[in-house]
């Protein structure tokens, strides 16, 4: 091991950067707990919507409304108009019509907001057109 390297992880701060950067090459993340259990929680939902939405396009469309809307998180809530769940539904207890765990659910919330864009707007390709012209749907 060469000097260099070993002056290069002796200060803690130094050590941490080191390990970010070798693990962001190994392809891990180093991040907090909370962080952790978000992006556990978005990446699952994604991939339940995944399972319910086969078509790319479609799918890539519904993402992108979702993202936009609540950043896949389940449980996020708008401050000024209440609207509630991955879909951003106003009021959130619309989405119990797809099931009564639609709080806690995201395979609810999703099933939810699907049959609302095809049933509003067609597709959710044709509501993602939608919300790009008018930044919602």
């Amino acid at each position: 091991m060469s000097v260099s390297f070993i002056r290069r992880i002796a200060s803690p701060k130094k050590a941490l950067t080191a390990a970010a950067l070798a693990a962001a090459t190994a392809g891990m993340a180093l991040t907090a707990a909370p962080a952790q259990a978000a992006t556990t929680e978005a990446s699952s939902a994604q991939a339940i919507a995944h399972k319910m939405i086969p078509d790319a396009a479609q799918f890539n469309a519904f993402s992108k409304i979702v993202e936009h809307e609540s950043g896949w998180n389940p449980s996020a809530t708008n401050s000024s108009s209440g609207a509630y769940g991955l879909v951003q539904a106003l009021p959130g207890s619309k989405m119990s019509a797809a099931g009564s765990d639609w709080k806690t659910n995201p395979a609810t919330q999703i099933k939810w907001g699907l049959d609302y864009m095809n049933s509003r707007y067609g597709s959710p390709a044709q509501a993602w057109s939608f919300w790009q012209a008018n930044g919602w749907y």
